[in-house]
């Protein structure tokens, strides 16, 4: 009886032990797959910013010429908030930063082939543009504003006023500035060109009535041109400007959302801000 006894007690064993190992269908769904762990790590490597630590180099393209976000000074070197905080990104990143200047209309293109990591550019959210690429959280909120020929002071006084056929209005192609004009202004005689200066300066040089561009850019154009335009200075449209990178890459986004928010936190974008956007003491620096 005693030998009977040991050996029940041997078999509950077994079975108790044999039970305490096996995982329950809800357990197992738990643990995820040799497969599925090998592939979350395939698409680690695969991100953009894997590819910048291990190239030692931060590639941002954007176009010179948007003030003040990035502009070539008299010696030949960028300059801008833009080309500041792309400078602070590499910092963080711990590697080199390396710009690179693209025409605009082909900037979306180079980013999706390669030719650099970002855009950091004055881009602004667009749907249309989202389809194609993926923007990070908006880093500064702007929107089109208008410069006028002074003999037009007191005649003006709203967008809404521009919308006639009498009235030329100019802004740069491919521009939200464009955009606006067309949606907001279709019956006025629209005039694109290739960059800002030359669509500001039809209006100075009385060949056009207005110029429509983003409110940074038009106080530095006020700033430079003085009692030669006016400046009606409130927005009519709402526009978040915003990094690009390519689409289907959550670890860089997350790494710049990260970065943007710690840099509005520790000063460092206000100090960005002040000089760039609230002061126009750099403008010494583009021309002599």
């Amino acid at each position: 009886m005693k030998r009977l006894a040991c050996t029940f007690a041997a078999f509950a064993l077994v079975l108790f032990a044999f039970g305490c190992n096996q995982e329950t269908p809800k357990q197992q769904a738990q643990q995820p797959a040799p497969q599925e762990i090998n592939v979350k790590l395939e698409l680690s490597k695969m991100s953009t910013l894997e590819k910048v630590l291990k190239r030692g180099e931060l590639r941002v393209g954007f176009e010179s010429g948007y003030v003040p976000f990035e502009m070539t000074n008299k010696k030949g070197n960028f300059i801008g908030f833009d080309i500041d905080m792309a400078k602070e990104m590499a910092k963080a990143m711990g590697v080199k930063f390396v710009p690179v200047n693209t025409a605009w209309d082909g900037i979306i293109p180079a980013l999706l082939s390669d030719k650099f990591d970002i855009i950091m550019s004055g881009m602004t959210v667009t749907q249309e543009r989202n389809l194609k690429i993926g923007f990070a959280d908006p880093y500064i909120v702007v929107g089109q504003t208008i410069l006028l020929n002074p003999k037009l002071e007191g005649t003006i006084t709203s967008y809404k006023d521009l919308n006639d056929p009498k009235y030329t209005v100019t802004s740069k192609l491919g521009t939200t500035g464009e955009q606006a004009v067309k949606r907001y202004i279709p019956k006025c005689n629209y005039k694109s060109f290739e960059n800002e200066t030359e669509a500001v300066l039809e209006v100075i040089n009385g060949k056009a009535d207005a110029y429509v561009y983003d409110l940074p850019n038009c106080v530095y154009f006020k700033a430079e041109y003085g009692d030669k335009v006016i400046f009606l200075d409130k927005p009519f449209t709402f526009e978040p400007l915003a990094w690009a990178i390519n689409k289907g890459d959550p670890d860089f986004m997350n790494w710049l959302n990260n970065f943007l928010r710690q840099v509005k936190n520790d000063g460092r974008y206000e100090r960005m801000y002040n000089k760039w956007i609230l002061h126009q003491e750099w403008i010494k620096e583009l021309s002599e």
